[in-house]
Parts: C-alpha cells; structure tokens; sequence
C-alpha cells in the first residue's frame, strides 16, 4: 500500500527534466522567429506572418506560466524546478535588451566574408556574368554554390571592377529586399540602381567598401 502511494505521487509529480528541455526548445524558438521574422522590411507578408509572431508569444506566454506553477514543487522535488523560471526570464531579458538582429548581421558578414569576396572578384574579372533571361541585374550562383545570397542568386550594377554587387539576407513581397551590398571604391552606396526611385531605408556601413542596406 505504502509502495502505491509513492508511485501515485510520482506518476502526480511533473517532469522537471521535461520541463527544462521543453522550455529551453520554446525559448530558443521564440528568440530565433524575433530575430529572423522582424528582419523583413515589409512584415508582414503573409498571412501565415500575420499569424506566427501572435503564436510565438501565447506560446511563450504559456511557457513563462507554466514555470510558474513549477515553483509549487520546489519544497518536494528541489531547486530544479526554479530551472524553467530561469530560462523564461534570461528569454525575456534578450528579447528586451539585446539587439538581436544585429547581432546576427554581424556574426553573417563575418561568416561568409571571405566568400563573398571570391565572388566579388570574380564579378570585377568577368568570370560571373548576368546570366538569368527574365532579369538583366541577376546572376545565378548555382545549386552547388555557398550559401551566401538568398536564392543563390546575387544582383548586379554594372560590369567588371566598377559593378555594384548585392548578396540578399531577405528577398520578400513587392520588391522588398535587404542585404549585404559591395560597393566599388569611390562609389556612392545609395547610388545602387535599386534606390534610384526610393533611397535606401537602412543603409549600415559594416566595413571598407560593404553595407547592409533595406529598401
């Protein structure tokens, strides 16, 4: 009788490695969709855009309550039941305070620098040419091609050493785009063919001769 009495009150008991873990993965959710989603110059530009950041904070919201009541089982299961509480707030702390956003854009052009150089040489030599039929300013990287511009695809304004080359971050709805725009020496960045009709929203220097720019 003793035994079942023990194992009633553990079946009642919640998981507090459960908990842990289900908070950790809905945290790190919602940290990713806040940098990512917000990105989008025109968000939002769906429906289905409309609908997840609402989503991701009910789900979030739930999260942080939840933990909450886990505090209830401190005094019989221990301490680690104050985890998800921890996490739910460290969450929140980044979603107020930290400029996540930037933080991403800066870790992305140091990633794949180097690569986007290659590739910018090899506009500058002519070895990477306009090469898609509908669009005059695209070159197609191929499917083998580092993932280094949305859609493999990079954009284009003028030839060889004096071509303005932009790799995209976001490509969305109505023309709306950002990215990390190459810029030639002496060359003005808001001159890029894209802002000939509306100057660039954002327009960050990152280094000599790049921008991260947003129409």
């Amino acid at each position: 009788m003793e035994a079942q009495s023990v194992t009633t009150a553990v079946a009642a008991h919640p998981s507090a490695r459960r908990s842990l873990v289900a908070t950790a993965m809905i945290s790190v959710i919602t940290l990713l969709i806040m940098t990512f989603d917000l990105l989008a110059p025109n968000w939002p530009a769906s429906f289905g855009d409309l609908l997840l950041l609402p989503l991701t904070a009910l789900l979030f919201l739930g999260c942080c309550l939840w933990s909450l009541v886990l505090l209830l089982w401190i005094r019989r299961g221990g301490i680690s039941f104050a985890g998800p509480l921890v996490i739910c707030a460290a969450t929140a702390a980044l979603l107020v305070t930290a400029p996540l956003q930037d933080i991403y854009l800066q870790a992305n052009f140091r990633w794949h620098r180097a690569e986007r150089d290659r590739i910018v040489a090899q506009v500058a030599r002519g070895e990477l040419t306009p090469n898609v039929d509908y669009n005059k300013n695209l070159i197609a990287l191929g499917p083998n091609a580092p993932g280094v511009s949305e859609g493999n695809e990079i954009v284009v304004d003028g030839f060889g050493e004096g071509a303005y080359v932009l790799f995209m971050t976001y490509r969305g709805l109505k023309h709306y785009f950002n990215g990390f725009l190459y810029v030639p020496p002496g060359s003005d960045p808001a001159k890029f063919f894209e802002f000939d009709d509306k100057p660039p929203r954002r327009l960050d220097r990152c280094s000599e001769q790049w921008y991260f720019v947003a129409n």
